[in-house]
């Protein structure tokens, strides 16, 4: 797919320097950018890579250069074109989206062989795959894109564009909203870790009879599980992102527009405020809560509720600039 520097200005809305009938087809970081492919630039410090990359087309943000640097007014004849707008990486990411529909478009129709129970209703946009299972009740939105091996309970519900890519597997009661991504792997609604011992030391199973809710918009990575709750649901709020492997317990509450990264774990029952960054590998305990707008860096241990917003580290996580001055004194006891 061929893009000119004209057609994506327009489509950004930035302001055009250059060459205007650049074109390019592929992506590059400006270092290695040829002048077929298309760069941005959203720091400092890689301006001076202006002078010496080839990229034939380079979206920069406008506060980089503001006070800095100024180009020349009018079309250049021949090399790359430069175009200016509030965020390159957001735009980017807009002209990624547009490329990504065109690599992998919507698919439509019910392959063969699948089941899909009686009585379900297979919108005419939709797309069921291969060995894929439908269970009894389920509702099933527009534009639905249901990949092979999927596995759908029953009495599940699906809202409108969302993507259920290869091995899925959704249990029974669960409800997942609309323009959600779940990539391949993905279980939702197994049962939470939940026993109870009796007098012998016994482990005896206590039902989970909950179900699991997914809000609109959210994105769900690999491999990642969420457990049902055991009375209730389990929540993941409008557009929180969770990356690969993460595992989230049964009644636990992930706010909107959460970060949750790479082997995030998060015991039974406990809270997440909304627009909060987890990073990987950080663990939180069951039962706590914790306030809107954190961060927590990497391997965080989060025991007791947070209730003020800021930035996190260590176990247990306490104030980043804290951990890092203590950080500096478990390296200078070592030496002595």
């Amino acid at each position: 797919m061929q893009f000119s520097a004209q057609q994506i200005s327009l489509l950004l809305g930035g302001r055009l320097y250059g060459n205007s009938g650049a074109q390019v087809s592929d992506v590059a970081p400006i270092e290695s950018a040829q002048s077929h492919q298309l760069s941005f630039i959203t720091d400092e410090k890689y301006l001076p890579l202006l002078q010496t990359t080839q990229a034939g087309v380079i979206l920069i943000s406008r506060s980089v250069v503001e006070g800095r640097m100024t180009f020349p007014e009018g079309e250049g004849k021949a090399g790359g074109a430069v175009i200016i707008v509030e965020n390159a990486r957001g735009a980017m990411a807009q002209l990624l989206q547009i490329v990504a529909k065109t690599m992998n478009p919507a698919r439509q129709g019910v392959e063969q062989p699948s089941f899909v129970s009686e009585g379900v209703k297979v919108p005419e946009d939709a797309y069921i795959g291969a060995f894929a299972y439908i269970g009894k009740n389920v509702r099933l939105g527009k534009g639905v894109q249901i990949y092979p091996q999927v596995y759908i309970g029953d009495n599940v519900t699906i809202g409108d564009n969302t993507i259920l890519y290869a091995g899925v597997k959704v249990y029974y009661n669960c409800q997942i909203g609309a323009d959600c991504i779940l990539h391949a792997g993905v279980v939702i609604g197994a049962d939470g870790f939940g026993f109870e011992p009796d007098g012998q030391g016994v482990n005896h199973k206590i039902p989970q009879i909950g179900n699991v809710i997914v809000e609109n918009d959210v994105e769900i990575g690999a491999n990642t599980t969420i457990d049902r709750a055991m009375m209730g649901s389990t929540i993941v709020r409008r557009n929180a992102k969770l990356d690969n492997l993460v595992q989230i317990g049964h009644n636990v509450e992930v706010g909107a527009s959460d970060f949750l990264c790479a082997q995030v774990g998060i015991a039974g029952s406990s809270k997440i405020g909304s627009h909060c960054v987890l990073a990987g590998q950080v663990g939180v305990a069951g039962h706590i809560e914790i306030t809107d707008n954190c961060v927590f860096g990497a391997q965080s241990g989060i025991a007791n509720s947070v209730r003020k917003p800021g930035t996190y580290m260590g176990y247990p996580a306490i104030d980043a600039s804290l951990w890092r001055r203590a950080v500096v004194r478990f390296k200078q006891s070592g030496k002595q």
